[in-house]
């Protein structure tokens, strides 16, 4: 390494896809009817948010969404509320896919690494004589993902009915499939997914959970 190398200044050309996001966000905050938008949002051009999704989403300050991000809410009819809401500083890693028929919830500082799923449905399969795609979905129930969670990347979370939460300040490792709730502080791995570490407030440290 030289004396005199210097960290390298941003490639000019990064900066075009940089204001193409920020005309995306600020285009779809005004013309989409989100159930809710605050400020300082990022969204990057190439996410995928249906318009006609978007009253079923509520987006809040500080949210962050990076490349390749899909957003579905699946629309009943019925309800005005949201299906999908981001808590204020949430930030959603390329390639996620987070899809709602009831209610999923992300609390204020939810990270996602890249690739995560969160489903809180499933598609039918129960008519082995019928293609899997023209039998619908299941009912599903509702997620809740707590304030400070990290869900790692190409984690899974997938309701099939009732409410599946975890708790705030919890982390999800790589790979993981989650269906069913974990309390606060937990850290959680595997397929299934199980409570490997508790944070233990006492001693300040993530102590082993023996089986």
């Amino acid at each position: 390494m030289r004396g005199n190398d210097q960290i390298p200044t941003a490639d000019i050309f990064s900066l075009i896809p940089r204001a193409m996001s920020w005309a995306h966000t600020r285009w779809i905050q005004k013309s989409y009817p989100f159930a809710g938008f605050g400020r300082g949002v990022s969204i990057h051009y190439s996410c995928d948010i249906s318009r006609r999704h978007a009253p079923g989403i509520d987006v809040g300050d500080r949210v962050y969404l990076a490349r390749d991000v899909w957003l579905n809410a699946l629309p009943d009819g019925n309800s005005l509320n949201p299906k999908i809401v981001l808590g204020a500083g949430c930030e959603i890693g390329r390639r996620s896919t987070i899809s709602s028929k009831n209610l999923i919830v992300l609390q204020e500082d939810v990270l996602l690494a890249p690739s995560v799923l969160i489903m809180d449905h499933n598609h039918e399969f129960s008519d082995v004589e019928r293609p899997i795609r023209k039998q619908g979905i299941t009912p599903g129930g509702t997620v809740i993902i707590g304030k400070n969670c990290w869900l790692g990347s190409s984690s899974v979370v997938l309701c099939g009915r009732g409410q599946l939460m975890i708790g705030r300040n919890s982390v999800i490792g790589a790979n993981s499939v989650v269906t069913s709730s974990f309390p606060p502080y937990s850290l959680i791995a595997g397929n299934p997914a199980r409570l490997l570490k508790s944070y233990d407030s006492q001693s300040k440290e993530w102590v082993k959970v023996h089986a």
